[in-house]
């Protein structure tokens, strides 16, 4: 997989944010990438399914809250 059929995500939230965002990608896989915008020559980080929905899930807890 060279990348180039990887269609990348990012936030509706994130519009004009000039100190970057993340972005995510679905593979074919069926694993979940997650790379920085201001550099995306670095290689993404991997998520499986059941991490990714795990992560999710604590988001809207709001388990990773600002105190």
């Amino acid at each position: 997989m060279d990348g180039a059929d990887i269609r990348w995500f990012k936030s509706s939230f994130s519009s004009g944010n000039a100190n970057g965002c993340v972005e995510v990608a679905f593979l074919p896989d069926g694993r979940v990438a997650v790379r920085d915008t201001k550099n995306r020559e670095l290689a993404p980080h991997h998520y499986t399914p059941a991490e990714w929905d795990a992560f999710l899930a604590g988001v809207r807890a709001g388990e990773f809250d600002r105190p």
